[in-house]
């Protein structure tokens, strides 16, 4: 039945990320290398949600009104806009405002963003197998070396980390005012400072009511980066459409599709249940 998924898939995927392919190779590997660029999106995508959610969170509980009225309008904002519309506007900023590759913008040393992506620093092979830092570096036409991330990897994961984290800062917010007020005063008597009252008493007291609604938003995150095909990024579904379109057998690969993003989920939901665990309260059931 998945027998075809060995022929050689006849198409090339324009993004792989740390993985190599051509059309040469066979289809199940194709799949592979669409899950990668699923992960490569994903897992970026949930650390910049989670910090931005923690820093809306945080500025919404500010004393300070002008803060908080800028995070309740983000939040607001963010989150009456549909995703897919947040997708298309990010694609097309990057690919109509930005700079062409021969003036790239620098960012940081050796950081180069453009309408070709976003050029970095990463660790590189010489001819000899040795690793070493590469640097970019601008050129008459083009930036050379380091590493690179295209525009639509750029727009699908920042609007997957704006989006969600306008969901996920309500989460944190609730959390961080189910914590009794009398810990921060506590804290506050033993001689510890705001910052440290945050980090050590306010964020670990909450985690344990976060953590269970925030398991929800990071599975939507990961199952709505399947809107990469609306701007051309070979995700997971990409991918598989390719390969749906080139063999013609559409239930098998939209059950390896259920398949792959049903068993993403399940391993999201394990680690964050043993990590919800170990937050739980010694001794308690």
């Amino acid at each position: 039945m998945l027998s075809f998924f060995s022929q050689p898939a006849g198409f090339d995927i324009g993004e792989t990320g740390l993985l190599v392919f051509d059309a040469s190779q066979p289809l199940w590997w194709a799949i592979v290398v669409g899950l990668g660029n699923t992960l490569r999106v994903s897992l970026p995508a949930l650390l910049l949600a989670t910090t931005l959610a923690l820093t809306m969170a945080l500025l919404r509980r500010s004393r300070t009104p002008g803060w908080s009225q800028l995070a309740t309008g983000y939040v607001e904002l963010i989150r009456n806009v549909p995703l897919l519309l947040q997708v298309l506007i990010w694609y097309f900023l990057l690919v109509e405002w930005l700079p062409d590759s021969n003036e790239a913008l620098s960012l940081l040393p050796g950081v180069w963003l453009s309408k070709g992506g976003l050029a970095f620093p990463w660790l590189m092979p010489d001819e000899l197998g040795a690793w070493h830092w590469e640097v970019p570096a601008q050129d008459v036409f083009n930036v050379h070396g380091g590493a690179a991330v295209t525009p639509e990897f750029l727009a699908l994961t920042l609007a997957l980390s704006v989006y969600t984290s306008a969901f996920l800062s309500e989460v944190i917010r609730s959390g961080l005012e189910a914590v009794p007020h009398s810990l921060l005063e506590a804290a506050s008597t033993l001689g510890a400072t705001r910052w440290q009252q945050i980090r050590l008493v306010l964020i670990p007291q909450a985690l344990r009511t976060i953590i269970p609604a925030t398991t929800n938003q990071y599975l939507n995150l990961i199952k709505n980066s399947s809107l990469a095909v609306a701007i051309g990024y070979p995700d997971l579904v990409s991918v598989s459409n390719t390969a749906l379109n080139q063999t013609g057998r559409a239930i098998e690969c939209l059950a390896v599709m259920m398949a792959v993003y049903l068993s993403l989920s399940l391993l999201v939901s394990v680690l964050m249940n043993w990590f919800n665990a170990r937050q739980g309260l010694k001794g308690v059931a």
